[in-house]
C-alpha cells in the first residue's frame, strides 16, 4: 500500500515510546532514580518528536485537502526534497492528483464531445432552472431556427415569442406536439418535446424544438402520390367505358334517326348522349393531367450555368410580359453560378411559378417582377420568384402545394403540387414568403 512506510514508522514510534516509558516505570518502581536523568529525557524527546512527524503529516494532508477543495489538481508534492518519514504519503498525493487531473480531463473531454454534437446537430435545444427560469443552455440551431441569439431567463422567451412560450409551459415531461408557427413570412412546423433532468440538486426542464417540415412535407407528397394512383386508376377504368358506349349508342341513334327523321324524343335523346360523352372525355382529360404527378420517377441531371437558364426563361416568357406591360428584373451576382439538375423538369417549375406570378400582378398598377440566384450559408444554390402581386393569407400559405388546390377559378391545382415533387426529386425543396397586399417570393433549395 502507498502509505505503508508511513504507518510502520508511526508504529515504530509508539512502540519505542512505549518501551521508553516502559523503562521509566520500571525506574521509579525499583527506585533507580539516577536512570531517570536518562529516561525522562529521552521520554520528551520521543514525545516531541512523535508529536513533530505527526504535524508533519497533518500539514501535508491539509495541504492535499485544501489542493481538493479547490480544485487544484495541478498541484505537484515534491518527493525528493521530503524527509524520508513523508516520501511515501507525498508520492501517494501525487498518485491522487494524477489520478483527478485524468478523470478531470475525461470529463471536459466528454463535456466538449458532447457540447460539438449538440452543436451539430438540427435539433434546437434549450435548457433552464425549472425554480428561477435562469437559462442554462441554448445551441445554435435554436438561434437559427427562432432568430434568437441570447436568452437569459425563459421568461424572456415570451416576449419574443408568446405563442411558443405558451406551448412549452402547457406541455408536460416526455410529452411533444407539432406546432405551426410563421418564421420570415413562411409556415414552418416544429415538433416540440419537454424533458426534466436532475443536476446538483437543480431540476432543469430541457426543451427540444425540431424542424420537421421537410419531413412532413416528404410524407405528405407520397401519401399523395398514392392516393392520385388509385384514383385516376379507378376514374378511368369507370369513366372510359361509359364515353365509349356513350358513342356506341350516338351511332346507333344516328342509325335509327335517319329512318325516323323529325321524331323530337331523339333529338332530345341524342342530346343527353352528346352531353354524357363531352363530360366523359372531359373528366377523362383532368384525370389523365394528374398522372403526370406521378409520371416522373427519373432525372437527367447536367451541369447548367444559372444564366443560360434565366436567359431561356426570359426569352420564352417576354412576349407575354411585354403584352401585360409587366416588368421583369434578373438579379445574378455570380455570372459563374452552376446548378446540378434536370433542365427541363426545372425550367417548367420555372414557368409554372411565372406564370402564377404574372397572374397575381396583372391587376397591379406597377407590376413587377424579380428573378434572381445566390447562394445559401452552407454554400447551397437558391433560386427565388418575387412578385408585387395581391399575395396570400397565411391560411392559404400551408394549402397551395396539395393536389386538387388552387385559388382561381380555372385553375387545376396541379401546377404547384408538380412543382414541389419536381424540387422533392431533386433533393431540395420549394418555400413561399408571402403577405397579403404586398407580394409573395417562392424559394426553391436545391
Amino acid at each position: 500500500m502507498r502509505f505503508k512506510g508511513f504507518e510502520v514508522r508511526i508504529i515504530l514510534r509508539i512502540a519505542l515510546l512505549f518501551l521508553t516509558l516502559l523503562g521509566v516505570s520500571f525506574v521509579i518502581v525499583t527506585q533507580q532514580y539516577i536512570y531517570l536523568l536518562i529516561g525522562i529525557p529521552l521520554t520528551g524527546f520521543e514525545l516531541s518528536d512523535l508529536l513533530r512527524y505527526q504535524k508533519k503529516a497533518h500539514t501535508e494532508v491539509q495541504q492535499f485537502a485544501e489542493s481538493v477543495h479547490y480544485r487544484d489538481f495541478s498541484r505537484h508534492f515534491d518527493v525528493g526534497r521530503a524527509p524520508t518519514e513523508l516520501k511515501p504519503l507525498r508520492k501517494g498525493f501525487n498518485d491522487i492528483n494524477t489520478t483527478f487531473k485524468e478523470i478531470s480531463r475525461e470529463r471536459e473531454t466528454q463535456y466538449h464531445y458532447l457540447q460539438k454534437i449538440l452543436e451539430l446537430v438540427d435539433t434546437g435545444i434549450l435548457s433552464y432552472e425549472e425554480e428561477t427560469g435562469k437559462i442554462g443552455w441554448l445551441n445554435e440551431s435554436f438561434k437559427k431556427i427562432f432568430g434568437i441569439p441570447y436568452l437569459k431567463t425563459i421568461e424572456s422567451l415570451q416576449k419574443r415569442d408568446e405563442v411558443l412560450y405558451n406551448e412549452a409551459m402547457k406541455l408536460k415531461p416526455g410529452d411533444s406536439k407539432v406546432v405551426t408557427m410563421q418564421r420570415n413570412k413562411q409556415l414552418i412546423k416544429i415538433l416540440l418535446t419537454v424533458s426534466v433532468i436532475r443536476s446538483d440538486d437543480k431540476m432543469y426542464r430541457l426543451l427540444a424544438f425540431q424542424n420537421i417540415s421537410e419531413a412532413l412535407d416528404e410524407t405528405e407528397s407520397k401519401a399523395w402520390q398514392k392516393l392520385l394512383n388509385v384514383m385516376t386508376h379507378e376514374i378511368m377504368n369507370s369513366v372510359a367505358p361509359i364515353s365509349s358506349l356513350a358513342d356506341t349508342l350516338k351511332n346507333r341513334l344516328k342509325t335509327y334517326g335517319a329512318e325516323n327523321a323529325g321524331n323530337a324524343d331523339l333529338d332530345d335523346l341524342e342530346l343527353g348522349i352528346d352531353t354524357i360523352k363531352r363530360r366523359s372525355e372531359g373528366l377523362l382529360k383532368f384525370t389523365e393531367s394528374y398522372r403526370n404527378l406521378n409520371k416522373i420517377t427519373r432525372l437527367d441531371l447536367k451541369k447548367v450555368l444559372v444564366r443560360d437558364l434565366f436567359e431561356n426563361l426570359t426569352s420564352l416568357m417576354q412576349p407575354t410580359l411585354a403584352a401585360k406591360n409587366i416588368e421583369l428584373n434578373v438579379v445574378l451576382r455570380d455570372m459563374q453560378m452552376v446548378i446540378n439538375v434536370d433542365v427541363n423538369l426545372v425550367e417548367q417549375v420555372l414557368i409554372n411559378l411565372l406564370v402564377n406570378a404574372i397572374e397575381a400582378v396583372k391587376d397591379r398598377p406597377d407590376p413587377a417582377i424579380t428573378l434572381s440566384a445566390e447562394l445559401s450559408a452552407n454554400n447551397k444554390p437558391i433560386l427565388k420568384i418575387a412578385d408585387n402581386g395581391v399575395g396570400m393569407p397565411l391560411e392559404l400559405i400551408d394549402k397551395i402545394f396539395i393536389p386538387f388546390f388552387s385559388t382561381r377559378k380555372s385553375g387545376s391545382g396541379i401546377g404547384l403540387s408538380l412543382c414541389k415533387q419536381i424540387m422533392m426529386l431533386h433533393k431540395g425543396n420549394i418555400q413561399v414568403q408571402s403577405v397579403e397586399g404586398e407580394g409573395s417570393v417562392f424559394i426553391l433549395l436545391f
